[in-house]
């Protein structure tokens, strides 16, 4: 446990003593705001259409703040996870190989997994620490309306799990390159793959197409959006990160056989 701690510790120094997490972390925040605002405006107006038309109503589903402004809130900061988190990752292991510190550090008393898991915690941090500013988003909600808490809450635990899943299959890509900008074009490039399988599925037979459904990342996001907390999504999100801690063990083990 000391030797993961100590892991985590560097990285986590290592991620507030450049500039990489506080970029990324005011990028996100920058753009996300600005969905906010717009997906906020757009409510306002139809709100103000509603008290003039009341049929505008019935139309955009009796002005639900939950349908109309959380939902796809959830999903536009999705959409952003998923451009900014390769730039998280791709440094963890792909900066220490171009170094040559990872072989030193794998000499060191510690196993792969220690390493492993103490880069994958320090990165999780900084994700959490993104995370934690959009709160202002529904309490400011919750002032002027009356969102639904249970989807706010889900919404979150299923932002948390697509970001972990993220940093997984990212801290994998870092493994395998010594160069940072290849470690980050292999995670979007994989993340984009598993994103679009989703719009792929009607094109399919639907056997295959339920299969394609249950591998599309995003497809897991919407039960939680909408509230609902499903065993299987959360056995997804499970399998897809121990998959890609298992690989990324692999990777070391094979960087120590190649010495």
């Amino acid at each position: 446990m000391r030797n993961f701690y100590l892991i985590f510790k560097k990285e986590l120094k290592s991620y507030f003593t450049s500039p990489i997490a506080y970029v990324v972390i005011t990028i996100f925040l920058v753009i996300s705001s600005y969905f906010f605002y717009s997906i906020l405006a757009t409510f306002a107006t139809i709100s103000y259409q509603a008290t003039i038309n009341p049929m505008a109503a019935k139309q955009y589903g009796l002005l639900n703040v939950t349908e109309i402004v959380i939902r796809p809130l959830f999903g536009n900061m999705s959409v952003i996870m998923l451009l900014m988190m390769p730039i998280l990752t791709m440094r963890l292991f792909s900066e220490e190989k171009k170094t040559g510190t990872i072989e030193l550090l794998l000499t060191y008393p510690v196993t792969d997994m220690q390493v492993l898991l103490g880069k994958f915690f320090a990165c999780l941090f900084v994700f959490v620490v993104m995370l934690i500013p959009t709160a202002l988003y529904p309490i400011l909600i919750m002032i002027y309306g009356e969102p639904e808490i249970g989807p706010l809450i889900t919404g979150y635990i299923g932002l948390f799990l697509l970001g972990a899943s993220f940093i997984s299959l990212g801290i994998f890509a870092s493994s395998i390159t010594e160069n940072q900008v290849i470690a980050a074009t292999v995670a979007f490039g994989a993340l984009i793959f598993f994103w679009l399988l989703s719009f792929s599925v009607g094109l399919a037979d639907p056997a295959v197409g339920k299969i394609i459904s249950y591998i599309a990342i995003t497809d897991h996001l919407e039960a939680f959006a909408k509230g609902v907390i499903d065993t299987e999504d959360i056995i997804y999100y499970g399998v897809f990160i121990t998959l890609f801690i298992f690989l990324t063990l692999r990777m070391l083990e094979s960087n120590k056989w190649r010495g």
